[in-house]
């Protein structure tokens, strides 16, 4: 396993910008009446799933700062679903289009899950370290 310098370095990361750009490049294709509102909205919410990470790791220090851009990133990949569901209503993407989409995000939101269990044993080690070193403090 690689030390992790960078939020790029970040699989999450990396996922979550691959597919953004993918679906800039598919909403090029929508109709000019969707440029300030369907378009617009999924591109906002996809990109935002990046940059919510990119904010995480430059607060990582701060657990509940950290946890809440996470949350905020997992929150954004579940709205960018939803603009997948009208994209597909209104016929501007295809099935296949729809479910490969549909599947990198799922991918993405399970990560945040295993990023949500690292942290708490993270917290949990942080912990007993405090605990450990005010005990040391006393004698």
């Amino acid at each position: 396993m690689s030390i992790i310098k960078f939020h790029q370095d970040l699989k999450v990361y990396q996922e979550s910008f691959k597919t953004a750009m993918e679906i800039f490049e598919l909403t090029k294709i929508f109709p000019k009446e969707e440029l300030y509102s369907l378009a617009d909205q999924i591109r906002r919410s996809s990109r935002s799933v990046s940059v919510n990470i990119s904010e995480a790791w430059g607060k990582r220090k701060y657990e509940k700062s950290f946890v809440a851009k996470l949350t905020d990133s997992e929150g954004e990949a579940r709205e960018t679903q939803s603009w997948l569901d009208f994209a597909l209503a209104c016929k501007y993407i295809n099935e296949e289009q729809y479910n490969n989409l549909n599947k990198q995000y799922n991918h993405i939101i399970g990560m945040f899950g295993d990023y949500d269990e690292s942290i708490r044993k993270v917290v949990l080690i942080r912990r007993e370290i405090s605990r450990r070193v005010l005990e040391w403090k006393s004698y």
